[in-house]
């Protein structure tokens, strides 16, 4: 059995330029942890994979293609591929979250 503790991964060097640690790599899907502190946010871009948000603290600010809403713990939101989204912290305190992309993206996402 393998265990993964979030804490542990390193750091990836994205351009966002905040805590992304990737805790899952096979062929079938990626399982990114994302830590925004207030005020934080990923540039908008477009993934060539479905992808899923899943809150495990705070609130985010997501947006997908024109509309933003914002997202509580323990909410999962679905954003399609080929699709402009972004999350946002605009809440007082760290949000965590939970990305998960399916199938593995081949391709590079495109920042706008």
């Amino acid at each position: 059995m393998k265990i993964i503790n979030v804490f542990e991964k390193e750091l990836l060097e994205t351009p966002h330029k905040v805590d992304v640690r990737l805790l899952y790599d096979d062929n079938s899907a990626q399982v990114v942890h994302i830590l925004l502190e207030p005020g934080e946010t990923l540039k908008p871009h477009i993934t060539p994979v479905d992808v899923a948000f899943y809150v495990l603290e705070g609130s985010v600010d997501v947006r997908i293609g024109n509309e933003t809403k914002t997202v509580h713990k323990d909410n999962l939101v679905e954003s399609p591929k080929d699709i402009i989204h972004c999350l946002s912290n605009s809440s007082k305190s760290a949000t965590r979250v939970l990305v998960i992309k399916a199938p593995k993206p081949t391709s590079q996402t495109r920042l706008l």
